[in-house]
């Protein structure tokens, strides 16, 4: 537990009882001494009988060392659940000795018949006291009536999100934005008051001339501007696709790439590495590992979450906002920007994650050019799931990358591969499925991928951010 900063220390009150809930204990820093006290007492003899002795009390006090953390259990204790059973004449029997499998056991153990025993799957998510104001019902009071269901009146679970002011366009929706809403406008001018801002609105306006659909990623690996300030850049610029091949893009204020053909080299590809064994290693054996899986998921109670650093207004008005420790080392013209590999595909390199967004034009393979590029000339119609394409490109486009991945891993742990003989035999044995079916038994759980409903996965929740 010392060992990790972010773990919180747990104190057991049955440390055998595998039910029992703990008590947690945060971690302070602190610059305080460890002392080593001995008390000695010594009794004094005394000529008066009558009188009690006294005992001579003597103290040494030795220094040990210096003490730089502490843990305080500062929150309440929990609901401890056992494991009992009521009776009809309300006597509670212990079960721990039929449900505890001390040892390895036979059938019959598990074939018992048991009272149902469900311990609960989670706990208080809090330990520390709240105040909750409770406050009176306003339907009961006397000459009330409801009024009208709007926006201003209704009371969410959560704080309302600060509106950025973005605009969603769907594929099916007629028409598209041609200019910004004012209230984006003006934010972005109240914002946009120092030289550095104004740079980078100019490099974003470079960049939407120079290809009118961009990724979020794309525009970091290209461009050096706070986090939160591109929040408040994009929706002056573009708009966002939230539906159809271009699902997840910022598009250019009067661009439509359903009326443009060539704009099918701006497509999305949701692209995700196939892993499990029946295309020959498993999860755990890939060099690119998940980015969140659920096996290292703790619970709320165990775990101390650290504190974010908001940003204000005031340090959104100082240029590029607060900078931090690790990025004052950097340049300002490459703070804030993110590395090629994580739009661009290219042969012989690795992904940087198991799931990734590219856009047709950053696929870098002569091949795969070649099978976005079949139809030149001869697009017809644009439709939903292929856009410009002919229908089962993108699983084509998966197919091949795959193929190259494999061919990667290859080379980096042969051993995975040493029951295969050729490269012909592993691309046979390598099922070819679409993108649209996930694994079963990959690590990260992906639900299945309806290019029709969109991606809902972490490049989409962006959307979250301008609502």
């Amino acid at each position: 537990i010392y060992a990790d900063p972010a773990k919180r220390l747990e104190l057991y009150f049955r440390p055998k009882d595998p039910y029992c809930h703990p008590v947690c204990a945060n971690r302070f820093p602190t610059s305080t001494m460890l002392l080593r006290v001995r008390r000695r007492s010594r009794k004094k003899k005394q000529l008066d009988t009558e009188e009690q002795t006294q005992p001579e009390v003597q103290f040494e006090m030795e220094i040990l060392g210096i003490v730089t953390t502490v843990y305080k259990f500062q929150g309440m204790s929990d609901f401890q659940y056992l494991a009992m059973h009521s009776g009809p004449d309300g006597k509670q029997t212990s079960m721990y000795d039929k449900v505890l499998m001390l040892k390895p056991e036979k059938q019959e153990f598990f074939n018992r018949e048991l009272p149902l025993y469900i311990p609960p799957p989670i706990f208080s998510r809090l330990n520390t006291p709240i105040d909750y104001f409770y406050r009176p019902d306003v339907q009961h009071r006397s000459g009330y009536s409801n009024p009208q269901v709007s926006g201003e009146n209704l009371i969410g679970l959560s704080r309302a999100r600060r509106p950025h002011n973005a605009i969603f366009v769907n594929f099916d929706d007629e028409e598209i934005p041609a200019k910004p809403l004012d209230a984006a406008v003006q934010t972005w001018k109240k914002v946009c008051n120092n030289p550095v801002d104004k740079k980078v609105e100019e490099e974003l306006r470079k960049l939407f001339e120079v290809r009118p659909a961009w990724s979020r990623n794309a525009v970091k690996a290209n461009v050096s501007v706070h986090p939160e300030k591109l929040k408040l850049l994009l929706p002056y610029l573009a708009y966002y696709m939230l539906t159809g091949p271009w699902r997840s893009l910022w598009i250019r204020f009067g661009y439509d790439p359903r009326k443009n053909p060539e704009a099918k080299i701006y497509q999305v590809l949701d692209f995700r590495i196939r892993c499990g064994m029946k295309y020959g290693y498993a999860p755990n054996d890939m060099p690119v590992k998940a980015k969140r899986s659920t096996y290292n998921y703790s619970l709320p109670i165990t775990v101390k979450k650290q504190v974010s650093h908001t940003v204000s207004v005031h340090d959104l008005k100082q240029g590029l906002g607060t900078a931090g420790a690790s990025g004052a080392k950097k340049p300002p013209s490459s703070r804030y920007k993110l590395k090629e590999s994580i739009y661009i595909f290219r042969e012989g390199a690795l992904p940087p994650y198991r799931q990734m967004f590219y856009q047709f034009c950053d696929l870098n393979v002569e091949s795969l050019q070649k099978i976005i590029h079949r139809n030149d000339g001869t697009e017809s119609e644009c439709t939903e799931r292929d856009g410009w394409c002919l229908p089962k490109t993108t699983d084509d486009l998966r197919d091949s990358m795959s193929v190259m991945i494999k061919q990667i891993i290859r080379s980096t742990r042969p051993a995975l591969f040493s029951n295969t003989t050729s490269s012909e035999d592993c691309k046979e044995q390598l099922p070819y499925e679409s993108g649209e079916e996930e694994e079963e038994d990959e690590e990260e759980e992906e639900e299945e991928f309806k290019p029709s409903d969109g991606s809902e996965n972490e490049m989409e929740t962006e959307i979250l951010d301008y609502v």
